[in-house]
C-alpha cells in the first residue's frame, strides 16, 4: 500500500536516508536527510542531520 508522503515523519526520512547510504545511493540519502532536517524544529538538530548526510556533489573528487 502506498503511503501519503505528507504522513511521513522525520524519523521515516532518516531511516530512508540510512537505507540509501547502505545501498550506495548518496544523493538520494542527502535529499531524504535534507527533508528530515527541514522538518525538525531545532537548528542544531537540523545542522547535525545535514552534517551526517553531506551533498555528494560538493564532496566528490574528480578523477581522470
Amino acid at each position: 500500500m502506498i503511503r501519503d508522503p505528507a504522513d511521513l515523519t522525520t524519523a521515516d526520512h532518516l531511516d530512508a536516508a540510512r537505507e540509501m547510504t547502505a545501498a550506495d545511493r548518496p544523493f538520494l540519502a542527502h535529499l531524504l536527510a535534507e527533508e528530515a532536517a527541514r522538518r525538525t524544529t531545532g537548528p542544531a538538530t537540523a545542522a547535525g542531520i545535514r552534517a551526517s548526510f553531506p551533498d555528494p556533489n560538493t564532496t566528490r573528487e574528480e578523477t581522470d
